[in-house]
């Protein structure tokens, strides 16, 4: 966590306020935002649910978009560090690109952080799928993730313009953790223009506590998972009155895929099996050609 604040007051660009959104911390995270708070009272805001209680991702980032007061949002978890110009070179973009509800770019997948040599070849980055430096119109970035393995936005990555909240809502808390990102940005993809960069502007830290290794190692029942956010992905469609005939066909050709259970599940072994006994340049391939269609 002091990683990832210390990339915030590492950044070239001077204007920004951090909101320490406590989402009931039972560890140190407390009193670390806490020490924060109290040494820059100018620019570091401590906020907690009512009782300390657990409510979950999508309440967490909500409670922050309530308090904030810029122009534009972003997100920075825990997990994860900012390259020092993120916010400078996203700020430019969206006041060149006036269109713009949104900007992500590349993410490194980051595990060298460890400093261990068999991490350190392990880093690697996600096909964006589109032309870089482009605007994209929607809901073309939608029907490209559900598609193929390509990079979707994750929160640490984006920077949004705060009436984009107005314009779409926020994010659904009845997601608590896995696939509240994914809902929030559907939202945006469907409606509103994006620009996607070909800048790195985040490490995104794999451990075995993080998301994605949880996703991984199927602590989480990722495909009733996914089939939770597909499910209400349809219902959002038909409420929005969506008649993209593209969209809808990519929406079943991605529902199909559930019906298939048995196939499902031994995929779901063979990526679980592969990742503890295969070597590590082949539990990468693994994971690009078998593991990101399982999971998405």
């Amino acid at each position: 966590m002091e990683e990832a604040i210390e990339s915030i007051f590492s950044q070239t660009y001077p204007n920004w306020e951090l909101l320490l959104v406590d989402d009931g911390s039972t560890d140190n995270s407390t009193v670390i935002a806490l020490e924060y708070a109290q040494k820059y009272p100018e620019k570091v805001h401590y906020l907690e649910h009512e009782n300390h209680q657990n409510r979950g991702m999508s309440a967490s980032r909500n409670r922050g978009i309530d308090h904030a007061q810029g122009e534009y949002i972003t997100f920075l978890d825990a997990d994860d560090v900012w390259l020092s110009h993120k916010l400078e070179q996203q700020v430019a973009i969206l006041e060149s690109q006036p269109e713009a509800a949104m900007v992500y770019g590349w993410v490194k997948i980051w595990h060298s952080w460890t400093g261990n040599s068999e991490d350190s070849q392990r880093d690697y980055f996600y096909e964006l799928g589109v032309s870089p430096n482009t605007l994209i119109q929607p809901p073309q970035l939608l029907i490209n993730i559900l598609n193929g393995h390509y990079q979707e936005p994750v929160p640490s990555n984006v920077i949004i313009r705060q009436d984009v909240f107005e314009k779409v809502g926020r994010f659904e808390e009845s997601f608590r953790a896995w696939a509240e990102d994914k809902v929030f940005f559907a939202k945006v993809q469907l409606s509103l223009p994006i620009f996607v960069s070909d800048e790195c502007w985040i490490k995104y830290r794999q451990h075995p506590d993080s998301c994605c290794y949880l996703v991984s190692k199927n602590k989480h029942p990722i495909p009733g998972g996914f089939k939770f956010f597909i499910a209400w992905l349809e219902q959002y469609l038909v409420d929005q009155d969506m008649n993209n005939t593209e969209i809808w066909q990519v929406l079943q050709r991605t529902k199909s895929r559930f019906r298939h259970s048995f196939w499902l599940k031994f995929l779901n072994f063979l990526m679980l099996t592969g990742q503890q006994i295969l070597p590590m340049n082949f539990r990468h391939w693994l994971w690009l050609n078998i593991g990101m269609k399982l999971y998405r």
